[in-house]
């Protein structure tokens, strides 16, 4: 086996973040658009969520398409035109059978390689950076493109005031390659965890095998128990990203940039308050994009990338909470990357 060139035997190796990108679709949905055909207003959603418009898929549009754009402009961002592997992150894939990700990686040119979907909800681009930085640690992969991608709009009642405003499509995805856990972009501990006992909280309950079919109106899109998800994903949040820290020999003074699930701006503030972080470290764009599932936080952090807001040499903290329900920290000092566009589409 030859060594790789420069590796020193005694620095362990890691996923490095070599490249970054996001799509969104064209059609943008607003509160006033919401409002013409549902009880609510502007004023109402904003001050209950902190958003104020969505992108939104249109017919004939699916999640494979936003996660082909975002994979394609994060391997022209990291300068590569081929990975050994393609991990995508989705709750609503194409299709209940097969995966996504195949998919993806074939009109990515990438046929042959290793391609499969992770489903954490929002926690699932976390469980897939770490699913990543594990195919590279066991030698299977040496660069992995983990994408997160969701429509969320289409599992949602577009007449329910407590979900429809607060969801909105998308993608983002990061390339990772195989190196050093000094260098910048090295991904840092992983803190992951799970309750399944509450994973009636946000649920579609018809169209798996326990329940194939609706047994009353409404069982195919989403419900969900706001506020039992807010206490939680505050609770959650919090600890998981004082562990993360902790592992990182980081304290919540050292960091430069929060990126959390971009959920709810109260969840959002919440979690900064009780890290004891000011909100000028944290990167928020939920007025813009809502919730867009597990595509939020790499999309979060493109769009930093764009503004500035984020810049190389920052200690990030990046921190998600989802459904399952599933939760998810890790830490990166972020690395220099080109930027080739801010969103696609």
């Amino acid at each position: 086996m030859s060594v790789e060139a420069g590796f020193n035997p005694a620095e362990s190796r890691a996923a490095v973040v070599c490249g970054a990108g996001a799509a969104v679709p064209l059609h943008v949905e607003t509160n006033d658009d919401l409002a013409r055909r549902m009880d609510t207003s502007d004023e109402w959603i904003r001050r209950r969520t902190g958003i104020g418009q969505r992108h939104i898929i249109k017919p004939g549009e699916a999640t494979s398409d936003l996660a082909v754009e975002a994979g394609r402009l994060a391997m022209e961002s990291a300068g590569l035109n081929e990975v050994g592997s393609v991990v995508v992150a989705t709750t609503t894939p194409d299709r209940v059978c097969p995966s996504t990700a195949p998919e993806v990686a074939s009109r990515l040119g990438l046929t042959g390689v290793a391609a499969f979907d992770v489903n954490a909800v929002c926690s699932g681009f976390l469980y897939g950076l770490a699913t990543g930085a594990g195919l590279i640690a066991a030698g299977v992969s040496g660069s992995v493109l983990m994408i997160g991608a969701d429509t969320f709009s289409t599992i949602v009642d577009p007449l329910d005031r407590s979900t429809a405003p607060i969801f909105g499509d998308g993608a983002g995805a990061f390339v990772l390659r195989r190196g050093r856990s000094s260098e910048p972009g090295a991904l840092g501990p992983f803190d992951l965890g799970s309750d399944g006992h509450n994973s009636d909280l946000a649920a579609v309950p018809a169209g798996g095998s326990r329940q194939k079919a609706a047994e009353k109106a409404g069982d195919h899109f989403l419900a969900m128990a706001g506020k039992d998800m807010y206490r939680h994903a505050v609770d959650r949040m919090t600890s998981s990203a004082l562990l993360a820290l902790r592992r990182a020999g980081w304290t919540p003074a050292d960091v430069d940039r929060v990126v959390p699930h971009q959920a709810n701006i109260r969840i959002i503030k919440a979690v900064a308050k009780h890290l004891a972080v000011p909100m000028d470290r944290v990167i928020v764009n939920i007025d813009r994009l809502g919730n867009t599932a597990a595509a939020s936080i790499p999309i979060a952090i493109v769009d930093a990338m764009a503004k500035g807001t984020i810049q190389p040499g920052h200690r990030v903290l990046v921190t998600g909470f989802g459904g399952g329900l599933t939760w998810g920290s890790t830490t990166l000092v972020w690395p220099q990357i080109s930027l080739p566009n801010s969103y696609g589409r």
